[in-house]
């Protein structure tokens, strides 16, 4: 078995034999030839690599015709002409073009799964509708430490991307306008898409980011936009003198950036920064409102040429992104906002800020507040994390961009009084004008009661004006610990509930005249809120039809809101060619707004709303299983590659890695870690157990309900993937009996000893029962969902793809291989005696854990393999000991812990390989 095509084989054949045994497991036995291979004459580490090779090639082809199928780079039609067709109202086009179709935020989750070689070559694949085959460069073996830095680059790449593509659209804007309406083309200010980022701004659950960190990128994506500013009018008219003054400004920000770089803790530092970024100087910009007049009024002298449309393209760029690569969200948690706000509240500081009296005293405080005057130093002392947050957006509006509006994101936001918090404080640093306050409802218990808070807040007067004066009410609705708490599909349908709640609020206390902006976030996959199916899915399935009519209904104006998270959401992003598609492909996908939504899927609440209420109790099951609990949390972060700079933290203590909590692992490795394991639970489950008893009505409603072949295709896609044989196969590595057993008979002499102590000391494990226990009830729950499907028409069906599903087999095969490699090593290292609280048992139970890297330590402590030489030391007296060719640990090295090293990178690679192929990582 030394191709991938002969895994694919040879899984098949087993496959076939479940037909005779049904608790055959064919992935697990796989895993078990190869093992024999690997610890015999038939295979080594080198053939085991060129194997992993052949996987990540293909799991990169598969990632690359997903990205291609998702956005069709050499298929998607340009919208505009057809929005300039004969018989269209010159007001009907510019009211389309001049809202725009989306908001995208890149953000920064730690979703960088592939290498930078890897992207370049799925993006440049997908443009060019090539294959890719197998290279050294395209291995991950080599992967760059993720840094905020690194993000933040990978953040303003993607970003420039995306600029360049709306430039081009608004280009063509100008030139269609022109055809059609040759006097009244120039007073159209385009604006299809706004891009914002948290990249370097997000401070929820993060402390590694100091406050200088935050206005250091500000400056650095100034520099970096003004340069572009002046590139792209350079390309117009070389000898603009407005070049001069845009390439002054970027020099400008770039010093104050390099200010900003290092360690501003002395207060001389600081005071030395602050002062030339603060000071007058004829080179400084904090406002690009009089550049885009004169673009504007030096287009209108052009007469009918290019010239005019071009000057006019870069006035409307500026406009879009002001004096940064894009707009800026801040975020910080609710409960760092009540903290803040509670040294403000000198009568009553133990005040309960869910109560109702907490709304009625922040009321009476911000009708009094009186704005303060803050610098620098105000920053450098401030202690509290909410409160630092509003005042860097005071230093940036005033001494940065002036005329660019921020978002302050508030995770948990439970209470109106949260909101009103946080008024207080933009009040309090005259800054409210500028500053969009967004809740968040993510969890369960805020999507549960979110209705009540958002009827409470759009009913009070001081929020009204407020929302009066930025011309928006704004939200956030979270799909990542929805996701994980409540399941993706109930998760969604509470979403849109919420959505609606909120058009509702909106209509019923007159907030009709300012518009609802919905910040959506998801990521790439199908556990965390992005429909893998299509485009229009994408765009429907977090702000659905039913939802935006809604708004339409209330005459309110909508403005989505989506994210494009990490490394993943960046690949359509990757070049100007696929980044220009993705926009193509949104602007032709989004729905128009109807007040009317006949779907059935909300007519026949007395099915839809059971459905919904069944499969969130199942789901609930789940996360409150102490099976699902320990399944999860087994090999805590160890299946994962590391990808990004916010990472959950494995314990310390190795007792608690037994007990480890889900809450302990954040909402993207959870996700991962489920696809990793084979069956993506907070996706498909529960849908066949809600169905149970009313199959046919059921499958009824949904076939003939687009939110319900929607709900059907994401578990379908999800389903076609899942294999509840490998959930069971990694229950089978604990397995005591198995050790015991496997070389009896006399098959693997050799294996003896190391498969005695593993059977000895698996006995006390459990993860066999657990993984066994988890298997059969997703196998009963599958039972019904397979049951359910046979209920849909033909065509509602989506296939199984069984090269893709064999491909993901192979890779499960060959990983059960290489830990079970890694085991047989682990115990067969000599004993070492306990140094530092660390015995060879907690080296096992680290390895027995994933917990590689720490193993690896201690090991290497207990066997260097450098240690002082004879030779170093200048000795008149001769001796013979040590003798030279004493080999000391490097055998122990060379035979256990270097193979233990190199078996974990390979199978890290091949976990990147199986998150291809589902498309994304968690």
């Amino acid at each position: 078995m030394n191709t991938v095509d002969h895994l694919s084989q040879r899984l098949q054949e087993l496959h076939a034999r479940t037909r005779e045994t049904p608790l055959f497991n064919p992935v697990f036995q796989l895993g078990l030839d190869l093992s024999r291979g690997l610890e015999g004459d038939g295979l080594d580490l080198d053939g085991l690599e060129v194997l992993v090779e052949e996987l990540e090639c293909a799991s990169l082809n598969a990632r690359t015709k997903r990205l291609r199928a998702l956005i069709q780079p050499n298929e998607t039609q340009s919208p505009v002409a057809a929005s300039c067709e004969d018989g269209v109202e010159f007001e009907s086009f510019q009211k389309r073009w001049e809202r725009p179709s989306l908001h995208a935020v890149f953000t920064a989750h730690p979703t960088f799964l592939l290498t930078p070689e890897q992207t370049r070559a799925v993006a440049n694949a997908a443009s060019d509708g090539g294959t890719l085959v197998r290279a050294p460069d395209l291995s991950g073996a080599n992967r760059p430490q993720i840094t905020l830095e690194y993000e933040h680059a990978e953040a303003m790449a993607a970003i420039a991307h995306a600029q360049t593509a709306r430039s081009a659209i608004v280009r063509e804007v100008y030139e269609h306008a022109y055809g059609c309406w040759p006097k009244q083309w120039k007073t159209l200010r385009p604006l299809p898409f706004r891009f914002a980022t948290w990249v370097g701004y997000d401070m929820d659950g993060r402390t590694d980011i100091a406050w200088y960190t935050s206005i250091r990128f500000r400056l650095s994506e100034k520099a970096q936009r003004l340069a572009r500013y002046a590139d792209e009018l350079s390309a117009i008219d070389a000898g603009h003198a407005l070049i001069k003054t845009l390439k002054g400004a970027s020099a400008h920000a770039s010093a104050s950036a390099q200010d900003f770089a290092g360690d501003l803790s002395q207060p001389k530092a600081l005071s030395d920064a602050a002062n030339r970024l603060t000071a007058d100087d004829p080179a400084k910009l904090t406002s690009l409102e009089p550049l885009i007049a004169q673009l504007e009024e030096e287009a209108e002298a052009q007469g009918k040429d290019a010239k005019a449309a071009d000057l006019l393209t870069l006035a409307a760029a500026m406009r879009a992104d002001g004096l940064g690569m894009a707009h800026i969200h801040f975020r910080v948690n609710a409960k760092q906002l009540h903290n803040a706000i509670r040294v403000h509240l000198h009568e009553s500081p133990q005040l309960d800020l869910s109560s109702k009296g907490a709304v009625a005293t922040l009321r009476g405080m911000l009708a009094k507040v009186t704005p303060k005057r803050t610098n620098f130093a105000s920053l450098a002392i401030e202690s509290s994390t909410a409160t630092r947050q509003f005042l860097a957006m005071a230093q940036i509006l005033e001494h940065i961009d002036a005329d660019t509006p921020i978002r302050m994101l508030v995770a948990e936001c439970e209470q109106p009084s949260t909101v009103l918090a946080a008024l207080y404080l933009a009040k309090l640093f005259g800054i409210e004008g500028k500053v969009d306050v967004s809740p968040l409802f993510e969890t369960e218990e805020a999507l549960e009661h979110g209705g009540r808070f958002l009827d409470a807040l759009c009913a009070e007067k001081s929020y009204q004006e407020y929302a009066r004066g930025r011309g928006r009410v704004c939200i956030q609705t979270g799909f990542s610990d929805a996701g994980r708490f409540v399941g993706q599909i109930p998760a969604s349908l509470a979403i849109e509930r919420l959505q609606g709640r909120l058009a509702q609020a909106m209509g019923k206390n007159g907030l009709n005249d300012v518009a609802a902006l919905i910040f959506n976030t998801h990521g790439e996959s199908m556990g965390r809120g992005a429909h893998p199916s299509s485009f229009a899915d994408r765009l429907t399935w977090p702000l659905s039809p039913w939802a935006r009519s809604r708004f339409h209904r209330n005459a309110i104006a909508l403005e989505p809101e989506v994210s494009f998270q990490g490394g993943d959401g960046y690949l359509p992003f990757a070049n100007d060619t696929l980044a220009r598609a993705t926009l193509m492909r949104i602007i032709a996908d989004t729905p128009e707004q109807s007040e009317v939504c006949d779907d059935p899927f909300y007519a026949r609440t007395d099915l839809s709303l059971d459905f919904y209420r069944a499969i969130r109790t199942h789901q609930r099951r789940h996360l409150h299983s102490q099976t699902y609990s320990r399944a999860v949390t087994a090999f805590g972060l160890g299946l994962l590659n590391s990808t990004g700079s916010r990472v959950s933290r494995r314990q310390s203590d190795l007792s608690a890695d037994r007990d480890m909590n889900l809450r302990q692992i954040r909402a993207i490795p959870h996700n991962s870690i489920l696809q990793q394991l084979g069956y993506p639970v907070n996706v498909i489950a529960g849908i066949g157990s809600a169905a149970d008893g009313n199959y046919e009505e059921l499958a009824a409603l949904l076939a003939e309900s687009e939110r319900g072949r929607q709900l059907m295709r994401l578990a379908q896609t999800s389903n076609a993937l899942a294999s509840i044989k490998t959930v069971a196969a990694y229950g089978e590595l604990f397995n005591s009996a198995y050790w015991a057993s496997r070389p009896y008979r006399g098959t693997e002499p050799h294996l003896s000893a190391a498969c005695e102590v593993l059977a000895e000391y698996l006995t006390k494990d459990d993860r066999t029962g657990v993984f066994r226990r988890l298997a059969s009830r997703v196998r009963v729950d599958a039972l019904k969902f397979h049951r359910l499907l046979d209920q849909l028409p033909a065509e509602e069906r989506l296939g199984f793809d069984q090269d893709t599903r064999r491909m993901i087999g192979a890779a499960q095969a060959l990983r059960l291989a290489l830990m079970q490699h890694i085991f047989l090593r682990a115990v067969s290292v000599p004993v070492f005696s306990r140094a530092n609280d660390i015995a060879r048992e907690d080296v096992l139970e680290m390895v027995f854990s994933l917990r590689i890297d720490d193993a690896l330590a201690q090991l290497r402590r207990a066997f260097p393999v450098e240690f002082p030489s004879p030779s170093d030391f200048a000795m008149d007296a001769p001796s013979d000991y040590p003798d030279a060719s004493s080999e000391g640990y490097g055998a122990i090295s060379r035979d256990y812990i270097d193979p233990i090293e190199r078996a974990y990178g390979l199978m890290l690679r091949l976990s990147v390989a199986i998150a291809n192929q589902f498309g994304a990582h968690g």
